[in-house]
């Protein structure tokens, strides 16, 4: 599932604000990160299912490895975690409600966190 409209599409971020304001709404960086692409993940674990929210993004300026690039942020997913194939985004998955809804309130969030940085 795509979010659109979200506000945060679009938006051009210095990685190590972007890092701190996604730490600071529980989203995890690991080691999904390249020179060029950053993925940020929140993870729902359901009774039996597991969601990801993904916030992806690129570098438009450096290199993600120098911790010093700006980020241009693309439209959040939402994916169904299959185990051991992997996670899943397709528009034909089903979300439950409450996963929706809380995507929703922490894209809002982050939305108006990135709002407050000073613009790169």
């Amino acid at each position: 599932m795509r979010f659109e409209n979200t506000g945060i599409e679009g938006q051009s971020v210095e990685l190590s604000m972007l890092n701190e304001v996604m730490k600071d709404h529980g989203f995890v960086l690991a080691g999904q990160w390249d020179y060029e692409r950053v993925t940020y993940d929140y993870k729902f674990e359901m009774l039996k299912d597991i969601y990801y929210l993904r916030v992806r993004g690129y570098a438009v300026e450096g290199d993600l490895g120098s911790r010093h690039a700006v980020v241009k942020l693309l439209s959040p997913l939402l994916g169904k975690h299959y185990y051991p194939h992997g996670v899943e985004y397709g528009e034909g998955e089903i979300f439950p409600q409450n996963v929706i809804t809380k995507s929703e309130t922490l894209l809002k969030n982050i939305e108006k966190a990135i709002a407050a940085l000073p613009q790169a």
